[in-house]
């Protein structure tokens, strides 16, 4: 086929990256691509000890989706078999192991949730259960003979546990070969991930060169912190923005972030082009804007990257009519009560609290409100004949009827 200049696609590949390693032998790999007419084989490996995905995981799925675009053959890695040792990485503790079976269960939602940004049609997918469930103990032995143990501590994370004398498992040696071996088993020419894999990529790189295969190139890519601006984006922060979250809720959560937090979020969320990120950051330079209209387009174009120009236009008239108006939604879900009613277990059952503990954080924190008026009493009770909104947060809302 016929692919673009490899200036043309070093603009795209390039974007919103940390590092390339090493450039000049990625740059080789995309000239020989364009002349023989031969794709790259581009591999991003995924830790399915999740099922919920966010714009913190978008960022690496969406250079895979830029490589998609130019043509190369985009892999993804299901981590099936890896997710039974756990990947090490960041952990100051051993992290706990997935049967095959959990690690399944949740790739079906990552896939599905990986759709929004991924062209699935062109997509390779692989489980990497299919081989190294293969591999006889000779086959290991041969693969652990190619890493030494102190080769292993010069990774950060272990190297912190050894030194405070926190166990690391043998088991946790074998992740970042298990994760070499895939991309020897693929040939991948690249490989993705977050900054926190670099050791993990570069390992790919010696066991390919042991396999006789020319070394892939690695591409790392920042770690988005969430709508905090403090901790990395996580689920179990609270700080996350779904990838499968409401047009309306997507806008709220990205109107949240910190003004210091905008310019990161247009190049690693939005996904925008150098040409707009030239003119945001005059704006953001020019004391006379508000950040607060351009924090609106930011909005406005995370919610049309996975829901479209429509959805963000609506999303942000329903975020001025009950964000900053104060009114409550048309289309709020509605409940008729059948009895009295504490206020916790109401709630919490028609999902505005995940949990009665969440419910009782939410009313400490004054964010709980019927009718406008402050819940300050965790043990209120509402009764059976009232009627009225009672409104959790800035965006959840149940109308009582």
């Amino acid at each position: 086929m016929a692919f673009l200049s490899v200036d043309k696609q070093w603009e795209l590949i390039s974007r919103g990256i940390e590092e390339i390693i090493p450039e000049e032998e990625l740059k080789k790999k995309l000239e020989n691509s364009r002349e023989s007419g031969k794709p790259l084989n581009i591999k991003l490996g995924c830790d399915p000890s999740r099922p919920d995905l966010h714009v913190g995981h978008g960022v690496v799925l969406r250079k895979l989706r830029h490589f998609q675009d130019l043509g190369h053959q985009s892999i993804l890695v299901i981590g099936d078999f890896t997710a039974m040792i756990g990947d090490p990485s960041g952990r100051n503790k051993t992290r706990p192991q997935l049967t095959l079976e959990e690690a399944k269960a949740n790739a079906e939602s990552y896939i599905e949730q990986a759709g929004h940004i991924l062209n699935i049609e062109t997509l390779k997918i692989v489980f990497n259960s299919t081989w190294l469930n293969a591999m006889r103990f000779s086959d290991v032995i041969r693969l652990s003979s190619h890493y030494t143990v102190a080769r292993m501590l010069e990774r950060d994370d272990f190297t912190k546990r050894y030194r405070s004398e926190t166990p690391i498992s043998i088991h946790e040696f074998m992740y970042p070969l298990a994760q070499g071996m895939d991309s020897v088993e693929l040939k991948a020419d690249v490989e993705l991930g977050g900054t926190d894999q670099k050791f993990n990529l570069l390992v790919g790189r010696d066991l390919q060169r042991e396999y006789d295969q020319a070394p892939q190139a690695i591409i790392t890519l920042p770690l988005l912190e969430g709508t905090d601006g403090v901790e990395k984006m996580s689920k179990s922060y609270g700080n996350d923005i779904g990838l499968t979250d409401s047009p309306e809720d997507m806008y709220g959560k990205s109107m949240s972030i910190s003004d210091g937090m905008i310019e990161k979020y247009f190049v690693l969320a939005a996904d925008v082009d150098s040409k707009t990120l030239t003119r945001i950051k005059k704006l953001l330079k020019d004391s006379s804007q508000n950040p607060r209209d351009i924090k609106r387009e930011l909005a406005r174009s995370i919610v049309a990257l996975y829901h479209g120009n429509a959805a963000a236009i609506d999303a942000e008239q329903h975020f001025d009519r009950v964000i900053v108006n104060k009114d409550a939604p048309e289309d709020m879900d509605e409940v008729t009560l059948e009895a009295d009613v504490s206020i916790i277990d109401l709630i919490t059952s028609e999902g505005l609290t995940k949990s009665k503990g969440d419910a009782r954080r939410m009313i400490q924190q004054g964010a709980v409100r019927i009718d406008g008026k402050k819940v300050d009493e965790m043990n209120f009770v509402i009764s059976k004949g009232f009627k009225g909104v009672i409104k959790v947060g800035k965006r959840r809302f149940l109308g009582v009827r």
